[in-house]
C-alpha cells in the first residue's frame, strides 16, 4: 500500500482523467478526492467487490446516506490497487456520539438480513485478528490491560449480523442531509457492538463522559459486555500494530477501569 496518489491510468479508468487528486483528511492518509469521486486503496477483490455490490443495491433511506460505488469504464469495481466512490458532502464530528450511534443503528437495521460473507473467515489484517481475539476466537497477546478485560468476559447471547466496526469517524454530517456512513469495515457481531466501539473510541480519545454511556446502552441487554469487547478489540489492535505505548495506555486506563468495574452489573460509573 502506498501513500502516493492514484496514477493517470487509474484516473482514466474511473473517468476522471485530467483532474488533480487532492488528499483528504482521514482515511489513514490514503484517500483522494478526484473530480466528483473519492479514490482509495481497495481491501482486496473479495471484500471490495462484495461491499460495492451490497452498497450499490442498498435502498435509499431517510435516516442515512451511503456513497455509491463507481465502476471503471470497463464495468469493474477496481482498477489496479484502487476503488472509487461518489464524493458525499459532510464532515465527521466525534462530539456527536449519540447521532453517530443513531445513524449506525439505522444502517445496521438496513443490512440486518445480509448473509455472513465467506471472506471474513480468511481476513488476516490486524483489525480482523483483534476482532477475533476480543470474542475469544483467537488468543490475546500477553498484556496486563488485556488480561484485566479478558478476566470479566461473559458470554454474549445476542445474535450476530454484519456491522460497521469503525463508526465514530466515519459518519459525515451535512446541513439538510441525512448523515453519511462511509468506509465500512464489515464484522459479524451483535448489532450493538458497532455502538460500543464508537462509545469506547469517544470516551478514550474525544472526552465523552463515562456517565453518559448509560444514555446509549439501556436498550442493549449486553451493553456492559459489549463495551468490554470493544475495548479489547481496540487495545488488541493497537498491540498488533505496535501502537500500544504509554500515551495510549494513559488514555484508555480510566475507561478500562470503569468498564471492568461495571461489567458485573451492566452499568458504567465515572
Amino acid at each position: 500500500m502506498t501513500d502516493d496518489p492514484p496514477g493517470p491510468d487509474v484516473l482514466h479508468a474511473f473517468g476522471v482523467g485530467g483532474c488533480a487528486p487532492v488528499l483528504l483528511a482521514g482515511g489513514r492518509g490514503l484517500t483522494w478526492h478526484v473530480g466528483d469521486l473519492v479514490l482509495r486503496p481497495h481491501d482486496g477483490p473479495s471484500v471490495t467487490d462484495w461491499r460495492a455490490g451490497v452498497l450499490a443495491a442498498l435502498e435509499p433511506s431517510s435516516a442515512f446516506r451511503t456513497p455509491r460505488p463507481v465502476t471503471t469504464t470497463d464495468g469493474a469495481w477496481r482498477s489496479g490497487a484502487w476503488e472509487a466512490w461518489e464524493y458525499v458532502a459532510g464532515r465527521a464530528d466525534e462530539s456527536r456520539v449519540l447521532d453517530v450511534i443513531r445513524t449506525g443503528r439505522a444502517f445496521h437495521q438496513a443490512i440486518a438480513e445480509l448473509d455472513r460473507p465467506a471472506f471474513l473467515d480468511h481476513a488476516a489484517d490486524p483489525w480482523s485478528r483483534a476482532d477475533r481475539m476480543a470474542w475469544g476466537e483467537d488468543p490475546l497477546p500477553a498484556d496486563p490491560t488485556l488480561d484485566r478485560l479478558a478476566g470479566v468476559f461473559q458470554p454474549v447471547h445476542e445474535p450476530s449480523q454484519l456491522v460497521h466496526g469503525d463508526l465514530l469517524g466515519n459518519v459525515l454530517f451535512a446541513e439538510g442531509q441525512p448523515p453519511a456512513v462511509i468506509d465500512w469495515p464489515p464484522y459479524w457481531r451483535p448489532a450493538g457492538f458497532g455502538a460500543a466501539v464508537a462509545v469506547a473510541d469517544a470516551a478514550c480519545w474525544h472526552g465523552f463522559p463515562l456517565d453518559r454511556v448509560q444514555v446509549v446502552g439501556p436498550d442493549q441487554p449486553a451493553w456492559a459486555q459489549l463495551l468490554v469487547r470493544a475495548l479489547t478489540f481496540r487495545i488488541a489492535t493497537a498491540v498488533l500494530l505496535g501502537a500500544w505505548d504509554g500515551t495510549a495506555i494513559a488514555r484508555h486506563q480510566p475507561v478500562v477501569n470503569a468498564v471492568v468495574s461495571a461489567a458485573s452489573c451492566g452499568t458504567v460509573q465515572a
